[in-house]
């Protein structure tokens, strides 16, 4: 029988291949094989999975047989700007879509090179406001996203926020990417398990492309944190975005933005998407927990 010290090293044993390819893998190819796998992709059969065009933005639903009417999680996913949905992704999705008993909606926004800054925080900011005109309160909505995809979680709060749009009610990041303008300093560390540094300098350039680094919805460590919602902040011990995510959260406690943060031990970047790791557990249920204190209540489950 396998203990949890068992899994925790088989899991990290599986990550040298994929930091590998991160790192030299085209991402045309690394793309063409992540459509693939997505279609081959079983989720529970009490789980539905519904594409959806969101005011052109796609996008998909995930809609558990128990959830409640009006509540939404909107998921922006990782995967450095370059890269799509995983397979992984909507596993653990369909995890906390379940625990929260919401529907979750993730964005298939535009991708770099092809689509660098701004065009993913637009798609992003565009299916929040989609899910407004279809009559989605924003006291119902909560916003999540792993590592590119919890940049954009705190971009896109920021922007609707400039842009006087009501704000959800809450947002949860993991392994957030915080400071695009840090590459050079971060160049020397190998000792990350999942993010080479070679594939973290291709990731920022390619989405980058010529802007100014620190742009403060590139890299929200330089923006405005005033007046956003509650935030929590995962991030693992071993990964080199730990900085990221202790930066961003002291930057929100600072503004007067409710803030948690958890540093994970032993733990490398985004390893929540490993469901059967017990942190990986502890932190979803953590995750759910958190924004269910802020969603505001709603009318009894479906199912």
């Amino acid at each position: 029988m396998l203990t949890n010290s068992d899994v925790e090293q088989h899991a990290r044993a599986q990550l040298r291949l994929a930091r590998f390819m991160s790192a030299y893998l085209p991402f045309s190819l690394a793309n063409r094989l992540l459509a693939q796998a997505r279609q081959r992709v079983r989720l529970p059969p009490t789980v539905r999975r519904e594409p959806v065009d969101a005011d052109g933005v796609r996008s998909e639903w995930l809609i558990p047989e128990r959830h409640v009417p009006g509540r939404v999680l909107l998921y922006l996913h990782g995967g450095g700007f370059v890269l799509g949905l995983s397979p992984q992704h909507l596993h653990m999705v369909t995890v906390l879509a379940q625990l929260l008993e919401a529907r979750a909606l993730l964005v298939d926004y535009r991708l770099a090179p092809q689509h660098p800054f701004p065009a993913a925080l637009e798609d992003c900011v565009t299916a929040y406001r989609w899910l407004l005109r279809h009559g989605i309160h924003p006291t119902a909505i909560a916003i999540a996203g792993d590592s590119a995809g919890g940049n954009l979680t705190i971009a896109s709060l920021m922007k609707l926020r400039d842009e006087g749009t009501e704000l959800p009610a809450a947002a949860a990041c993991l392994s957030p990417v915080g400071d695009l303008a840090a590459g050079k300093t971060r160049q020397h560390r190998t000792d990350d398990p999942v993010l080479h540094p070679r594939a973290m300098a291709r990731f920022d350039h390619s989405y980058v492309n010529g802007h100014d680094p620190r742009h403060p919805l590139i890299s929200p460590v330089y923006g405005d944190w005033h007046g956003l919602p509650p935030l929590l902040f995962h991030a693992g011990e071993d990964e080199i975005l730990r900085d990221d995510a202790e930066r961003m959260a002291a930057a929100a406690q600072a503004a007067g933005v409710v803030v948690e943060l958890t540093i994970f031990p032993r733990m490398w970047h985004v390893w929540q998407l490993t469901l059967e790791l017990p942190q990986a557990q502890a932190s979803l249920q953590a995750i759910a927990s958190f924004l269910l204190q802020h969603l505001a209540p709603a009318a009894q489950p479906t199912g």
